[in-house]
């Protein structure tokens, strides 16, 4: 199974590289969208082989993922993997991934939930409210909805359409998903927290998160 990892990236110029290199030790290739950042993250990328594409002003990521998705899909990759450029997801994550979409998973979901001791409290709390309310949505269960760091098969992104600009894309992804009558499966994953501030407003967010559904 081809599969390439997908990497919307703003203000990433100082964690991204270190990211890329340990992705691709793992052999595995990368496709980077920045987002309109401001400092050398697309110069970054490129310096480390990554496919890089590239924003001419912050448009979300939403938007960066919707762009790193098309693109790919004019490929031949079989799945894509989608985590984030800050270098809290672990790519020793990677195989646990491509190891359970082998067995045949159309969707997994890396579930930090089972160790939350370094995970930010807001974080915590806001997650699991989030998830409760998306698995009734999509009736079944999903427990760390919220989590950037998933695979899905190229077959199954092919017949699904997303709109969301922001954050709230990830929730998108998994209700249209469920609506195809598509099993979300998870594996758990660990976080590594570096003390930087988050560019997620638990406020705002939730907002979206909430009109997302209401949309919906």
């Amino acid at each position: 199974m081809k599969t390439v990892i997908l990497i919307p990236a703003h203000n990433a110029a100082c964690a991204i590289k270190d990211v890329i290199t340990r992705v691709k030790a793992l052999g595995f290739p990368v496709v980077v969208v920045d987002d309109g950042s401001n400092d050398a993250t697309y110069e970054a990328a490129k310096s480390v082989g990554a496919d890089a594409l590239r924003h001419q002003s912050n448009m979300g990521k939403g938007a960066a993922l919707r762009t790193g998705f098309e693109h790919i899909l004019k490929t031949d990759f079989d799945a894509v993997i989608t985590m984030d450029a800050d270098g809290q997801h672990d790519p020793a994550s990677l195989k646990d991934f491509t190891a359970k979409a082998e067995s045949g998973s159309q969707f997994i979901v890396g579930s930090r939930m089972s160790d939350t001791a370094k995970m930010p409290w807001i974080r915590v709390k806001t997650n699991k409210l989030l998830s409760w309310i998306l698995s009734r949505k999509m009736k079944q269960y999903v427990p760390d909805s919220q989590s950037g760091y998933r695979l899905i098969k190229n077959d199954l992104l092919k017949k699904l359409k997303f709109s969301s600009n922001r954050y709230e894309i990830e929730s998108e992804m998994l209700i249209q998903a469920a609506r195809a009558g598509v099993k979300i499966d998870t594996v758990p994953i660990k976080s590594i927290y570096s003390g930087h501030k988050s560019s997620i407003n638990p406020l705002v967010d939730t907002f979206r998160f909430i009109r997302l559904m209401i949309k919906l």
